[in-house]
């Protein structure tokens, strides 16, 4: 391959890791670069884990030998069985700058590179019906991350040493658009996180319920939602400071996680100030109320605070047809406006006490004007 065309390559492999929206594309696009790159019929991509000593693959692409999945599982190898990948893992390279190299192997042996530690990878060659590989180490924030692979079929041309060299600029390539899409989604994370209890925000609330009232019309998913109000949190901050309000929000944040665990798939999000919610789809609505009763049962034995007031509303109780997220928020909103007016220690449950249900005619009733209204619904569900 001329230098014209390892250069398209390079550009066509940053642009192919780039134009991919999640991890698992990043990822596959990294090795279908790499393959078609360096001419090979396979390819693979491995990161290190250091806390199980382990190389993990995360894709294998082009031709896949019996037992070889796309995305596999638990396809992952002790990194003691491959001696020749624990010398870059321990940066023995830093001391003399630059990068490791990458080396070729061959179903007989070493054909290019440092000789020795072959074993594994030479069994595997030919386990698997494969005549060469290069392995480029890939580093990122100067540490080892893990291995790009690329084989080619018993038959075809050996790997030599220029295609070595060409696979160590490769991995750079593929640290960088690595690189940039752990930036990318720590962006997206800080984006939908709260920042105080690590919960989610009210950003990302907004994009799951409106997903979540999607799949209900669209195939009846139950959708419920638990709205919460940590009591007490102005007299905290007032007479102890808002160190210690901070506290509160975080240790309720919590027992919001933890009481979540109960409905699978639940978000638990903190919405703003003193306002908390979990959002479940699929579990029925009673599951909910009893996941609500948990949380205010446990955020009365917390140490500071007076409790939570605590509503729900969910698509598997008697509320009327819910076509938008604004409607159900209107619904919970309400139902936790009643328990913090009564003062109410247990969840209350929109569309429970028959026709005329108090909390479902407040939610229903036309939006006064901000400054007349009885209860502010709150963000862009409010019309």
């Amino acid at each position: 391959m001329g230098e014209d065309s390892r250069l398209a390559a390079v550009v066509a492999l940053a642009q192919g890791m780039a134009a991919a929206h999640s991890s698992r594309e990043v990822w596959r696009a990294a090795a279908l670069g790499a393959g078609r790159a360096l001419g090979g019929s396979f390819a693979a991509l491995s990161v290190w884990e250091r806390e199980l000593g382990r190389l993990r693959v995360l894709v294998n692409v082009g031709e896949l030998a019996e037992g070889e999945e796309e995305f596999p599982d638990d396809e992952a190898y002790p990194v003691h069985q491959f001696a020749e990948i624990a010398e870059f893992l321990h940066e023995r390279w830093a001391a003399g700058g630059g990068e490791p190299d990458a080396w070729v192997e061959t179903a007989q042996g070493p054909a290019a590179g440092r000789p020795g530690y072959t074993h594994q990878r030479v069994t595997a060659l030919r386990r698997r019906g494969r005549g060469c590989c290069v392995v480029a180490p890939i580093v990122l924030h100067g540490r080892a991350w893990g291995e790009l692979y690329v084989a080619r079929p018993v038959g075809a041309p050996v790997f030599e040493r220029g295609d070595a060299d060409f696979a160590t600029v490769l991995a750079a390539v593929v640290a960088a658009g690595i690189a940039q899409t752990e930036r990318l989604e720590e962006a997206r994370r800080l984006a939908y996180t709260d920042a105080l209890t690590g919960l989610a925000n009210r950003r990302a609330v907004d994009v799951r319920l409106d997903e979540a009232i999607e799949r209900h019309r669209r195939d009846g998913a139950v959708v419920s939602l638990v709205v919460c109000d940590l009591n007490g949190l102005k007299r905290v901050n007032d007479t102890l400071g808002h160190a210690v309000g901070d506290r509160l929000l975080e240790r309720f944040g919590t027992v919001l996680s933890l009481c979540g665990a109960m409905l699978p798939g639940a978000l638990a999000a903190r919405l703003g100030g003193d306002e908390f919610c979990l959002l479940a789809v699929g579990p029925p609505a009673d599951e909910a109320v009893r996941t609500a009763d948990e949380v205010c049962r446990r955020a009365v034995v917390l140490e500071i605070g007076d409790g939570v007031a605590c509503g729900v509303a969910s698509t598997g109780d008697p509320i009327g047809p819910v076509h938008s997220a604004r409607r159900l928020f209107r619904l919970a909103d309400a139902a936790q406006y009643r328990a913090k007016a009564e003062r109410a220690t247990r969840p209350v449950v929109a569309g429970r006490e028959g026709s005329g249900d108090p909390v479902v005619r407040l939610a229903d009733e036309p939006v006064r004007k901000p400054d007349g209204e009885r209860r502010r619904f709150r963000g862009r569900h409010s019309p």
